[in-house]
C-alpha cells in the first residue's frame, strides 16, 4: 500500500533511511529541513502487507527520488510520477530508479549515470602536513567563488550569497589553501545533515595541479566530518578523480542516475 507520509511516520521513515545515510543524503536532509508537507516537498511511503514501511518516494521541487532497501511497489511509485505533469527529473540509486522508470509513462529526454561513493571511517586518512589547510568563513567565500569560476569544468550557478547562506546554515563547509595570498585549492561539503554530507567542489587552480593540494584539503575535511559521526558521499564520472577518492577511503556504492523526462514543465525550458 502506498500513501502520503506525515510527521506520524517520522520514526519509521528515519529507521528505514538511516542505515543507508550516505545513500539517502538528499532525502534525510530535506526531511530535516522541511518536514513532510510543504508546497515544494512531499513524501510517499510504500508499506508491506504487515504495515512495515519498505520504501520512500520524495518529491522536492521538480525532482523525484525513490529509495528502497529491498522489494517494493515500483509500479505504484511510477504511477504517482506519471500523473504529475509538473516535474523534470527522477534521480537516485540505479537499482531503484531503473525499477521505477520502467513503469513511467513520460518519455525519457536524457539520462546521466555517475559513480556514487561513500566513506564511513578515517582509516586511510593522513593528518600530517595539513597545517596550511584553512576552514573558510563567510568572509573567505568571495575568494572561493573566484576559484570556482577559474575552473573550466565547474558550471554551478550558485552565487556568493547562496554559498555564504549555506555556510551560515551549517549545510555546507569549505576547506582551502592559499599560496602568496591566492586561493589555489578547495574542497567543500553540501547537503549536510545530522547523518551525512556530500563532498563537492574539489578543485585546484590551473598551474597548481598535481602537487597534492586538493588531497590535503580532502584529508582534513573528511576527517573532521567523519569524526562528527557522519557518513560522507560523493559523485564522480572521472576515473582519475575516482582513484584519488579511493586512496583516502571512499568505496563505490553503485551508480547514481539522473533522468529528465518530457513533461509539460520540461517543454517550457
Amino acid at each position: 500500500m502506498i500513501r502520503r507520509l506525515t510527521e506520524a511516520d517520522h520514526k519509521a521513515c528515519i529507521s528505514l533511511l538511516t542505515p543507508y545515510a550516505a545513500e539517502n543524503l538528499f532525502i534525510l536532509g530535506d526531511i530535516e529541513a522541511f518536514g513532510y508537507d510543504q508546497p515544494f516537498q512531499k513524501l510517499w511511503g510504500d508499506f508491506s502487507s504487515e504495515g512495515e514501511l519498505r520504501a520512500v518516494l520524495l518529491k522536492y521541487e521538480k525532482n523525484y527520488i525513490p529509495f528502497a532497501s529491498n522489494e517494493f511497489d515500483a509500479a505504484g511509485f511510477a504511477s504517482i510520477i506519471s500523473e504529475d505533469q509538473d516535474f523534470l527529473m527522477v534521480s537516485g540509486l540505479e537499482r531503484v530508479t531503473e525499477q521505477v522508470e520502467a513503469h513511467i509513462t513520460h518519455p525519457v529526454k536524457s539520462k546521466r549515470k555517475m559513480y556514487y561513493a561513500k566513506c564511513d571511517n578515517v582509516e586511510k586518512l593522513s593528518l600530517t602536513n595539513l597545517e596550511d589547510v584553512r576552514i573558510a568563513t563567510t568572509e573567505d567565500i568571495p575568494s572561493i567563488h573566484d576559484l570556482h569560476n577559474a575552473i573550466d569544468e565547474f558550471n554551478s550557478s550558485e552565487t556568493v550569497e547562496e554559498k555564504q547562506r549555506n555556510l551560515d546554515k551549517g549545510i555546507s563547509r569549505t576547506y582551502y589553501m592559499t599560496i602568496d595570498g591566492q586561493v589555489v585549492t578547495a574542497a567543500s561539503t553540501a547537503a549536510e545533515n545530522s547523518q551525512s554530507a556530500m563532498i563537492v567542489g574539489v578543485c585546484t587552480r590551473p598551474g597548481f595541479k598535481r602537487k597534492g593540494y586538493a588531497t590535503k584539503c580532502m584529508m582534513k575535511l573528511c576527517y573532521d566530518v567523519l569524526t562528527e559521526g557522519k557518513d560522507l558521499c560523493l559523485f564522480y564520472d572521472n576515473p582519475e578523480a575516482g582513484n584519488i577518492y579511493k586512496r583516502i577511503g571512499f568505496r563505490e556504492i553503485e551508480k547514481w542516475t539522473m533522468s529528465t523526462f518530457e513533461t509539460k514543465f520540461a517543454m517550457k525550458l
